[in-house]
């Protein structure tokens, strides 16, 4: 039986308990999860894609481990089809957070299905203590001092303010 190859794409900037639950949650979908994770420099990114590759390194690995699952975190610059096909992917998992995440990604969706019909899209809503967090949200609070704790792993907290000391 041939493994199934699931794609998890974003610019995790900075990766957050939300990214991490739907992480965990897609890895009980798929044989092997690719972590996607997006230069995307429109977004302005806090974080080195280098840094944002080893933060999601470390918090996949042992998720990844438990669940008895191939993982890889790859770097890409190309359009998310083009890359799940260079992955041999054939499932995309997205999170959907609010009505506002499933207009985007319905749009999204319908283009990534005439590029290529056959990786189909999985939307995993976001578990309700998540669904408010987004990274941008993450970062404002962080760059005006409040408290980040609840919203990012530890080491990403700390990540986080000492780039914001800087």
């Amino acid at each position: 039986m041939a493994k199934r190859t699931g794609i998890y794409p974003g610019t995790f900037d900075p990766i957050t308990n939300g990214h991490l639950d739907i992480i965990k949650r897609g890895l009980r979908l798929v044989d092997k999860l690719v972590i996607g994770v997006a230069t995307n420099p429109s977004k302005d990114p806090l974080f080195t894609l280098e840094e944002r590759v080893e933060m999601v390194g470390q918090y996949i690995d042992p998720l990844a481990s438990e669940a008895g699952v191939e993982y890889e975190v790859v770097q890409f610059d190309e359009l998310l089809m083009k890359f799940a096909e260079r992955m041999n992917a054939q499932v995309i998992i997205r999170g959907l957070r609010a009505v506002a995440d499933f207009e985007y990604e319905f749009q999204m969706t319908g283009m990534n299905y005439q590029i290529n019909p056959n990786i189909e899209t999985v939307f995993l809503m976001a578990d309700p203590k998540y669904q408010t967090i987004a990274s941008r949200l993450v970062k404002e609070v962080a760059r005006y001092g409040g408290a980040i704790e609840a919203f990012v792993p530890p080491m990403v907290a700390k990540a986080i303010v000492e780039k914001y000391a800087k």
